[in-house]
């Protein structure tokens, strides 16, 4: 009998096949109270470091970068591209303690300069430790380590220059806040009214009527919480929520391109519930330089 004849087992054998399909698809799905109760832990520890111990915001940032430098390290191994990981990771931790404390002590536009000097280094220390490897596949090696600088390190870094701006850590915390919002307001909205396909070959479940959703509710949201939280005009609130909402579906598109292009689901698991730091942080990533521009420029 052929794999595509009509199915002859009886009815009862039919409902036990369909209850195991369905339970296989929810044991690959993800664990909800796990996902939610690692949420929690991750934004209790992010808003209460931020309102109580600037370190421990920087601990974690060091931490989101080396965690993020090795999923990457990993995603480009698969794909026959070797990052040099090393002085990335120790490249990161010290840049983000001198762009703090110069930051903190001096101005944010002087922590910029430590920040853009010690990403430098990191560049000239990754070609330096590809010398050692053989010729062939020098470019594309390189390529993959300075694309690692500019995408984790480079872009965690605005958060500390946000974090150095006047009542910096509330500006951060309404950061947080506003690009989870454009999250919610996409899933809920997509999920209700999506027909239209946003970028079908990089993310088939994103829609257009899902992005108007994260775009109106960031929108509002920033508009009732910037006068409340950072001393912004409303329609400034308004615009920063909009920024956000564009610039975290970009950085949500561009990990969804980055999983496509190396084959894989997720890039890690070290986060219960949700899978690898990347795969928390790409809304955030793409989100950060526009937050950290966007509210020196209009607050």
């Amino acid at each position: 009998m052929s794999e595509s004849g009509p199915d002859k087992s009886s009815p009862a054998e039919q409902t036990t096949r369909t209850k195991q399909s369905a339970a296989s698809k929810r044991s690959t799905g993800r664990n909800l109270p796990v996902a939610i109760a690692s949420a929690v832990v991750l934004y209790a520890w992010i808003v209460g470091s931020l309102l109580w111990w600037d370190w421990g915001f920087i601990a974690f940032l060091i931490v989101c970068a080396v965690v993020g430098s090795f999923e990457l390290w990993r995603a480009f191994t698969g794909r026959g591209l070797h990052v040099v990981l090393t002085p990335i990771a120790a490249g990161a931790t010290l840049t983000f303690v001198a762009t703090h404390y110069v930051a903190q002590h001096h101005s944010q536009f002087t922590g910029a300069g430590v920040l853009l000097a010690g990403l430098a280094l990191m560049v000239l220390a990754c070609l330096i430790g590809r010398l050692r490897g053989p010729v062939r596949g020098f470019i594309n090696d390189a390529a993959a380590s300075v694309f690692t600088v500019g995408y984790v390190p480079l872009l965690l870094g605005t958060l500390i220059l946000l974090l150095a701006q006047p009542d910096g850590n509330v500006r951060a915390i309404y950061y947080f806040i506003l690009v989870p919002c454009a999250d919610t307001g996409a899933y809920a909205v997509g999920s209700l009214l999506g027909k239209h396909k946003l970028a079908p070959h990089i993310s088939p479940g994103k829609t257009w009527e899902g992005l108007a959703g994260a775009v109106g509710v960031t929108c509002i949201v920033g508009a009732v919480l910037g006068p409340l939280m950072i001393g912004a005009h409303w329609w400034a609130g308004a615009i920063i929520g909009i920024l956000l909402s564009l610039a975290g579906t970009v950085g949500d598109l561009i990990e969804s391109m980055l999983k496509r292009d190396a084959g894989i689901k997720d890039m890690g698991r070290i986060i219960p519930g949700h899978g690898g730091a990347m795969d928390r942080m790409d809304s955030l990533l793409g989100a950060a330089p526009i937050a950290w521009l966007a509210m020196l420029l209009l607050v």
